[in-house]
């Protein structure tokens, strides 16, 4: 896969606070190698000096997993920001609403994003969409986000890779390219 130097990497919301219970209160989440291939990818783009955006969730609700503040705020280890990478922080779904995200990459001359990151079918999927209405030639890389089971809106329970699948469904081909990890490895 072949893509600009200055194509930039969007890790949203990977923040010790995914690994509380609460989201798995209907069950397991999918994906359990994610942060693997969370790993490996920003590593690669580390390595290729290519750059780096953080997208850290600051709920505004105190009792929240994602509270700044409590201790499951904190990025988790795996995907740590370096000290020159960029952290954004966002009250709302989308890492571009109210956040300096759209002029940072802007102002970069960026116009290609690859994301990944938590959870598929709320913060990732809200940013896919976003930033793909903006104009930016966007990937998400599948096998690097997750999300958990859901009760659909019937109240009938689905697994978390029929919530993950339905949400790459409303994204690929109109929001961006759904890709696998493997195929960013080889930029």
């Amino acid at each position: 896969m072949k893509l600009p130097t200055n194509t930039a990497l969007v890790i949203i919301d990977v923040q010790r606070a995914i690994d509380e219970a609460f989201w798995s209160k209907h069950g397991p989440r999918n994906n359990p190698d994610a942060e693997h291939k969370m790993v490996a990818v920003l590593k690669h783009w580390r390595d290729t000096k290519r750059p780096v955006f953080h997208i850290r969730h600051d709920s505004v609700h105190a009792d929240s997993t994602y509270a700044p503040g409590a201790e499951t705020h904190a990025f988790k280890p795996e995907v740590m920001p370096l000290a020159d990478e960029e952290i954004i922080g966002k009250t709302a779904n989308s890492a571009f609403i109210e956040t300096k995200l759209k002029q940072m990459l802007r102002d970069q001359g960026i116009d290609h994003v690859v994301m990944m990151g938590v959870i598929t079918n709320n913060s990732v999927e809200a940013t896919v969409r976003h930033a793909g209405n903006l104009g930016f030639t966007t990937y998400l890389i599948e096998d690097a986000c997750f999300t958990f089971a859901f009760l659909d809106y019937s109240g009938t329970l689905r697994s978390a890779q029929e919530v993950h699948d339905m949400s790459l469904a409303n994204m690929d081909g109109e929001y961006c390219q759904v890709i696998k990890a493997a195929q960013v490895l080889h930029v």
